[in-house]
């Protein structure tokens, strides 16, 4: 990615109401944030995504294993965002691991540009797993729950 390109994303950042952008441009990936009361954007990453076509690790390097995926259906963020297991601080979450749902019961909200979104069980079942902690920021496509 050029440095034109870079500096535009960045100006556009500083001067929206964006607090961030992440951007795929072939093998390159970049992230800005936009730091609280700062006047500019900072950048934190440029990196390529996968290696090139063709190419191998080095000698004597093995690959890094990957998860496992969850067993069971997969509840993913449909947002980029903030989670929250309940609807204030001291407020009961609204499921717990091993409780049981049914489709169009609220599981968590996301907090996305000052929106409250509920994100609802799709499926009915157990909670079988909750793979973000309360106030964790998720990105779009994350699996949130799982439900089996």
């Amino acid at each position: 990615m050029d440095l034109r390109k870079l500096k535009t994303l960045i100006d556009l950042v500083a001067d929206s109401g964006i607090a961030e952008l992440e951007v795929t441009e072939g093998e390159d990936k970049v992230r800005i944030v936009k730091q609280a009361g700062a006047h500019a954007a900072a950048v934190l990453a440029t990196v390529p995504l996968a290696p090139a076509v063709g190419s191998a690790l080095p000698p004597g390097t093995a690959a890094a294993p990957t998860a496992e995926e969850p067993k069971g259906h997969q509840v993913k963020s449909p947002m980029v965002g903030t989670f929250y297991r309940a609807s204030g601080p001291d407020a009961k979450p609204f499921v717990e691991l091993g409780q049981a749902v049914k489709p169009g019961d609220t599981l968590c909200i996301i907090e996305a540009m000052k929106l409250l979104n509920e994100i609802e069980a799709e499926v009915a079942g157990t909670v079988k797993e909750i793979l973000v902690e309360n106030g964790q920021a998720v990105e779009y496509g994350q699996v949130l729950f799982v439900i089996a």
